[in-house]
């Protein structure tokens, strides 16, 4: 009998193992491009998900190498999300390499994309040209539309509170997609933590309501923060664009410091993800104390003050707020 009750209760603990394995593979599986996007993810997906991050935490997305574990995760996925805007420029080689038959998303799908300060530039040069060809092209009305070349428009609208809310929507539609019978879950999870974030929004908003207008002019490494000025009211200057893979040349770094003097900045900052050096040298030539350190583009650890993108928020405008007024 003993036996007979080992063996029954050895049965039931395979058929319990079998119950888990199942629940576990039955686990939608997400791989997002990078941290931002990937916490966005977890809010969304809860336990019925299972993520895999391409650019880690404190990794820069501009100038990152797939590996071949990447495209081994692509094949494996059941949706694959992106940012879009062509801030992966890593992306359409992985995917083509890993052969993945899953969905890959545009989170940023939605947003009202920022035109890069090198395009206005461009735009306002040629703004007579573009009329000109209007007229021409005026009844072909999808002649132009959707095509974008490098650079013409920011990628990190993920810095717009507002446009994250668009983020979060994306993912739990794609979510519920790929999984119908967790839609109600995904749907539930999105509408809690884009409350979450509505109320971040209130919160940042009156942080930066304590700041002088004539002190809201500050530097960054590279320029990542163009949806935060369009929502928030600060002006950021940098003597890099939107991407880092480019570094600023003598004569950038040169514009920079003079434009510093004439706008009064009020503070420089590190980013997470870039060599403090160019940094440090403009501090120095402006006489700016450098203020600390932003995350754009990336979460930090989780022993880091930016492990989530509502503490990275929080963390960045706090320590501007700190900078600025010293406090």
């Amino acid at each position: 009998m003993f036996t007979t009750l080992r063996l029954a209760t050895y049965a039931s603990l395979l058929t319990l193992g079998g119950l888990a394995s199942s629940a576990s593979a039955a686990n939608l599986k997400v791989v997002a491009s990078f941290s931002i996007i990937a916490d966005f993810a977890k809010n969304v997906g809860g336990d019925r998900v299972e993520i895999s991050t391409l650019v880690p935490v404190d990794g820069d997305a501009h100038v990152y190498e797939p590996r071949p574990a990447d495209a081994a995760a692509l094949e494996r996925a059941d949706v694959v999300l992106v940012n879009g805007l062509q801030f992966e420029g890593f992306m359409s080689r992985l995917v083509e390499t890993s052969g993945t038959k899953a969905p890959v998303v545009e989170v940023s799908k939605g947003i009202e994309p920022l035109k890069t300060a090198e395009e206005e530039h461009a735009h306002h040069e040629g703004e007579e040209h573009a009329k000109a060809e209007e007229h021409v092209n005026a009844s072909d009305d999808h002649g132009h539309e959707g095509h974008h070349h490098h650079g013409e428009f920011d990628p990190h609208a993920w810095q717009s509170i507002h446009n994250a809310r668009i983020y979060v929507k994306n993912i739990a539609d794609a979510f519920c997609q790929a999984d119908k019978a967790g839609c109600a879950t995904y749907t539930a999870n999105s509408e809690a933590y884009r409350a979450k974030l509505g109320e971040l929004e209130t919160e940042v908003k009156a942080a930066i309501d304590t700041i002088p207008q004539d002190k809201r002019t500050i530097i960054t490494s590279h320029d990542a923060f163009g949806y935060f000025e369009h929502d928030y009211g600060l002006k950021f200057i940098a003597p890099e664009g939107v991407s880092t893979e480019a570094e600023a040349s003598a004569a950038d770094v040169a514009r920079l410091v003079d434009q510093v003097k004439e706008d009064k900045a009020s503070a420089i900052f590190v980013e997470s993800i870039t060599n403090p050096r160019l940094v440090d040298q403009i501090a120095s030539e402006t006489g700016l104390k450098v203020g600390g350190t932003l995350y754009s583009d990336a979460l930090s650890s989780q022993e880091g003050p930016a492990s989530t993108y509502i503490d990275m928020f929080r963390y960045n405008v706090n320590t501007i707020k700190a900078a600025i007024l010293g406090s």
